[in-house]
């Protein structure tokens, strides 16, 4: 009973800080995991950095491998940059909220192996260069702590992703 109130009052301290999402010369880095159709389960690290208090842009990474029948095993990679619109200022959005979109220009590189050799599953054409779109939100706990969920995007983990942020 005890770690219940001492739980219902930390997220209630949380609640009341005046938390507040990246601003102009600020940065912040995003990590956790993502979900893809049969590419396994992607990790992502990035780094926004707020060119203006609507406006950011950032650096992506991901990874994931998956195992399939036999002996055929899949490996993804990718990098991507991104910028994003912050909706906080048109639409009146509490700072400790970020709700944002934008686009992201990522290269993916995809291999497989099989039985320990390489395997070109794609015919060669596996591994490129690609523009997409993006959809998030993140919630603010503290000035540097949020959480983040992310729709869309160009890298590895574009099905959607959820981790945490941190805010330099």
């Amino acid at each position: 009973m005890k770690k219940k109130i001492f739980l219902l009052g930390l997220i209630s301290f949380f609640g009341v800080m005046k938390a507040q999402r990246v601003q102009k010369g600020e940065a912040q880095i995003n990590a956790g995991v993502g979900f893809s159709n049969g590419w396994g389960m992607p990790v992502y690290a990035g780094v926004d950095y707020g060119i203006h208090n609507d406006i950011t842009i950032g650096i992506e990474g991901s990874y994931s491998t998956e195992k399939y029948t036999g002996d055929i095993k899949g490996s993804w990679f990718g990098i991507g940059i991104n910028g994003n619109y912050h909706f906080n200022s048109l639409f009146k959005i509490p700072n400790k909220w970020d709700i944002y979109a934008g686009v992201t220009l990522a290269y993916n590189s995809f291999s497989y192996k099989y039985n320990g050799s390489d395997y070109d599953y794609f015919g060669g054409e596996s591994s490129g260069v690609g523009f997409a779109g993006q959809a998030g939100a993140r919630y603010y706990f503290t000035d540097h702590f949020g959480v983040n969920v992310e729709f869309g995007g160009g890298t590895v983990a574009s099905g959607g992703k959820g981790g945490i942020t941190y805010k330099f």
